[in-house]
């Protein structure tokens, strides 16, 4: 897209803080962002509203990708005793508390995750996970929508609308 996504305007909110003020409505703190370069977390904490318990985490390796990071949250020493954590990407500005509680309910006792989804697709970066899946996914380089699908999980329709990603300058109309 040639922008920072986190930095992205969307009715005059910047996509990170939206993100971050549905989180801590659904009372998914602290919330962990984790950031590129240390100069990141003075550009994104100066967006994000005032009162959010907020951990930056930097990348070991920067830009490795989503699965990745993923591992290294999920096998960070601080989430060891934590039954499940909220995943979630800063391009999705619409998505709401509502989801994330939601999420949270759906997990079962069985699960390793709950994955939202909408008629034509899941969405692997906005499930519900609980930390063991870092073992299962550390040496497979699939995509997490297949991954995940092959785990013990429960799915969440939902409306397109609010789990919709800002990909091009097309996306935000």
């Amino acid at each position: 897209m040639g922008r920072d996504k986190a930095l992205i305007e969307v009715g005059g909110v910047a996509c990170i803080a939206r993100v971050a003020s549905a989180l801590a409505a659904a009372g998914c703190e602290p919330i962990r962002i984790a950031v590129a370069q240390p100069e990141d977390v003075e550009r994104y904490g100066a967006v994000i509203p005032d009162g959010l318990d907020v951990e930056w985490v930097l990348d070991a390796v920067t830009h490795a990708g989503p699965i990745e990071a993923l591992i290294e949250a999920l096998t960070d020493p601080l989430v060891a005793d934590t039954d499940s954590i909220q995943l979630c990407p800063v391009d999705v500005p619409w998505v709401t508390d509502d989801l994330f509680f939601e999420l949270e309910k759906t997990l079962g006792s069985g699960d390793l995750l709950a994955i939202p989804a909408d008629p034509q697709r899941a969405h692997p970066l906005l499930a519900r996970v609980r930390p063991s899946i870092a073992s299962k996914i550390a040496d497979d380089r699939r995509p997490l929508h297949v991954q995940f699908s092959e785990m013990e999980h429960s799915t969440l329709l939902t409306e397109t609308a609010i789990l919709r990603n800002v990909n091009t300058p097309d996306d935000l109309n």
